[in-house]
């Protein structure tokens, strides 16, 4: 779904700038991942730690587009964000597929792997680090790709 398909179906919104939701959305982002880094990652805990992780990310995406005066209202438009409107084709690559490994896990009964867990952990904290760089940005130009 593009950023143009996400307006018309009013699946984002402008919205004015909260800066105490940012704040907001940054801590509940900081909780999960640390929630997630509590866990020690096993059969058993495997799938948490991926849906803790990728929350943290969501919420930090959240967190940018308030701050980009945008509410978004589906995980895919957030995708069509990272690509279309902030010039981050990467990360909207990477976002997108965190997005349905996670979904796969949540809504399918997939069986994630300790170590498939522990590569795809380190690659969205990667991507939260890129997000939190964005959200320091001051200026409303392109961030690099």
């Amino acid at each position: 779904m593009d950023w143009k398909e996400c307006n018309i179906k009013k699946l984002v919104k402008k919205i004015g700038v909260d800066n105490n939701l940012i704040k907001s959305l940054v801590k509940s982002s900081q909780n999960k991942l640390e929630s997630a880094n509590r866990l020690k990652i096993d059969e058993t805990t495997s799938s948490s730690v991926i849906s803790l992780c990728y929350e943290s990310l969501r919420e930090l995406l959240e967190a940018l587009a308030t701050k980009k005066g945008f509410k978004i209202y589906n995980h895919e438009c957030y995708t069509a964000l990272l690509k279309e409107v902030l010039g981050q084709e990467e990360l909207s690559i990477r976002f997108d597929r965190f997005r349905k490994i996670r979904n796969k896990v949540n809504y399918y009964g997939k069986d994630i792997g300790i170590e498939e867990t522990s590569s795809v952990k380190e690659e969205i904290i990667e991507s939260i680090n890129k997000i939190k760089q964005l959200l320091q940005n001051k200026g409303q130009g392109s961030p690099n790709k």
